[in-house]
């Protein structure tokens, strides 16, 4: 009996392990597009001609990035209050 309580404290502890190793992310500009245009961070948006044409990433509070241009635009077509187009908060830039 004591060796049953034993391996379900275990599997409890391993299963608590795994949700909590679930929770932590990362995130790589590298490898990631712009939820807007879809086109790579490294990259430039469909606005500018080179890589580098003054486009940097523009971060918001809930932590998505967007290309500069893209995200203006965004927000400018929103009727009312701006909301981030990944998660539908509303849209502050990160400061």
């Amino acid at each position: 009996m004591k060796v049953n309580i034993l391996r379900i404290l275990f599997i409890f502890a391993f299963y608590l392990f795994v949700l909590l190793l679930q929770i932590v992310l990362t995130w790589d500009a590298q490898d990631e597009t712009c939820g807007i245009c879809r086109m790579a961070f490294d990259g430039c948006c469909p606005d500018c001609k080179l890589p580098g044409d003054d486009c940097p990433l523009i971060w918001g509070a809930c932590n998505h990035a967007f290309h500069l241009h893209c995200i203006l635009k965004w927000v400018n077509s929103q009727t009312s209050q701006a909301h981030c187009p990944m998660c539908r908060r509303e849209w502050q830039f990160k400061g």
